[in-house]
């Protein structure tokens, strides 16, 4: 990276994903502010990784606001000087309902979850790495984005609207020092059952671990030049 210690912004910083990277991030020497809309639960979470408080520093707030998103970011400049590296992890799933049934606050719901979180969130860190020519975005997505199944509209349009927004400023900063990448994970093998309890069913699921090695090699000098792409960790070809 440009810097000895990077600024690494982690969304969704609750979930395991969240979790995995901080340590991963951290263990390679990155400074880390950890974002989750649940303050107890992020500050629990925060505290559990056993970070050095000079390391890592808890930021709560609720990205599907955009003046939250913007202090968000703004406070982690506050206490770390910059963002380098955003990896947007923010999750969540609503799903179960035919097109026909489909309920509009579900629909609203997910784009919430997923456009507006990803677009304020953007929006509130981007410039400042095109005023530094240095940045790395990097959200995590779906197979289900390109590949709906059935009764899971409202997820699938909302992830795949994230992609698009992702791969436009990807197109946007190509060449000037920033880049953004997605990466797709079917199901995050949390509990590692895909060693302990091996099957068909869980052969492309991805540990937060390897999810993590993934985020950290995306956010590297030696990655300069992946841009605009959509990484898929689910085994599938």
């Amino acid at each position: 990276m440009s810097v000895n210690r990077p600024i690494v912004l982690i969304t969704g910083a609750t979930g395991p994903a969240g979790r995995a990277a901080a340590l991963r991030f951290a263990a390679d020497g990155a400074l880390v502010a950890l974002n989750g809309s649940d303050e107890a639960r992020l500050v629990a979470a925060v505290a559990g990784l056993g970070l050095d408080p000079a390391v890592a520093a808890a930021v709560p707030g609720d990205l599907r606001d955009a003046a939250t998103a913007r202090d968000v970011v703004e406070r982690t400049v506050a206490r770390f000087g910059r963002v380098d590296v955003l990896l947007h992890l923010v999750g969540g799933w609503v799903g179960g309902t035919t097109v026909a049934d489909l309920d509009h606050d579900e629909v609203r719901g997910m784009l919430d979850q997923h456009l507006w979180t990803t677009l304020h969130t953007l929006q509130a860190v981007v410039p400042g790495m095109v005023q530094r020519g240095f940045g790395r975005v990097i959200t995590v997505s779906s197979p289900f984005a390109a590949n709906p199944t059935g009764r899971g509209a409202s997820y699938a349009m909302a992830k795949e609207a994230q992609e698009v927004l992702v791969r436009s400023l990807a197109r946007e900063h190509a060449g000037d020092g920033i880049t953004a990448n997605i990466v797709a994970v079917s199901t995050l093998d949390a509990g590692h059952a895909r060693e302990t309890e091996p099957a068909k069913s869980n052969r492309g699921w991805t540990t937060p671990e390897e999810l993590a090695d993934v985020l950290a090699w995306l956010a590297s000098l030696v990655a300069a030049t992946v841009n605009g792409a959509r990484i898929a960790l689910d085994g599938r070809v």
